[in-house]
């Protein structure tokens, strides 16, 4: 499927999205808001993506909402306004709790909507030079739309209400010191990081993979107990849908010493990646 504002590359375990209106800065309009639901439809239907990867085309990551698009046009009609925004909220949410790993690779500016994505995805690398910024307070209103969430989730409160209040920007090096992606890089070297992370991730076990990010997200509001209980159901849950593979597959090669798990990961049988697929 093609899509008017994104370009997207399936290469076997890995999906790259490409947020596609350069001449815009990649502003997330409403054509962009449906086509992102249709990808993400798409990306979830493939069988064997283990990572999806989210960056920009020219150099730009997003610059977030496109101000006249989704606000300014729709506002004197209430109904249109709610839907074409309500479309935003939903595909936000979907990326928040998508079930492979998500990766921002933030190539360029990251405002507003562009800052929320980047939050709201697994991992994020930044070039070192890039801006983040949301500038919403410069137009008269606080971040919405979950990117008041995305920040206070990724950076300590001194650092994320400065942001907000101000509108100052900060670089990729500052996002990386406050916690909103994990590396800042020289930009000539961001498609290497970014490949270098993917290539640690697609080797894992994918059904592993979603499970661990469910309990991450599942125990982070429980006391220790009941996240104990939490984790233990889904160790059993794992068990069952992957035939014991950690036991019977990865131990074992432990026992042998074939590998050592703090420095490597197991060798999946491509039996049980069929199996997966096929349950």
């Amino acid at each position: 499927m093609e899509f008017e504002t994104l370009l997207l590359e399936v290469e076997g375990p890995r999906a790259t999205l490409r947020f596609n209106r350069p001449e815009k800065k990649n502003a997330m309009n409403p054509r962009m808001h449906l086509d992102m639901n249709l990808a993400l439809d798409q990306i979830e239907a493939e069988p064997d993506v283990k990572v999806l990867v989210i960056t920009g085309t020219g150099n730009s990551f997003s610059a977030g909402m496109d101000l006249e698009e989704c606000f300014l046009q729709p506002y004197e009609d209430p109904q249109l306004f709610y839907r074409t925004n309500l479309v935003a909220l939903k595909w936000f949410q979907r990326l928040k709790a998508f079930p492979i790993v998500t990766i921002a690779q933030v190539n360029g500016y990251a405002f507003g909507g562009g800052f929320e994505v980047t939050g709201l995805c697994d991992l994020a690398i930044a070039a070192e030079n890039v801006k983040f910024g949301l500038s919403e307070i410069n137009f008269g209103i606080f971040p919405a739309g979950g990117a008041t969430w995305a920040v206070t989730h990724n950076m300590p409160r001194k650092q994320a209400l400065h942001y907000i209040l101000t509108g100052d920007t900060l670089t990729g090096r500052e996002a990386e010191q406050y916690g909103l992606v994990n590396r800042a890089v020289p930009a000539e070297d961001l498609e290497a990081e970014v490949d270098k992370l993917v290539g640690k991730i697609i080797n894992k076990n994918p059904v592993t993979l979603r499970l661990a990010k469910e309990v991450y997200e599942g125990t982070t509001m429980m006391d220790l107990p009941r996240a104990i209980d939490y984790d233990q159901a889904k160790l059993w849950e794992l068990a069952r849908l992957t035939s014991d593979e950690w036991i019977n597959v990865a131990l074992k090669q432990f026992e042998k010493r074939s590998y050592q798990p703090g420095l490597a990961t197991y060798k999946r049988p491509e039996a049980a990646d069929d199996a997966q697929r096929s349950a």
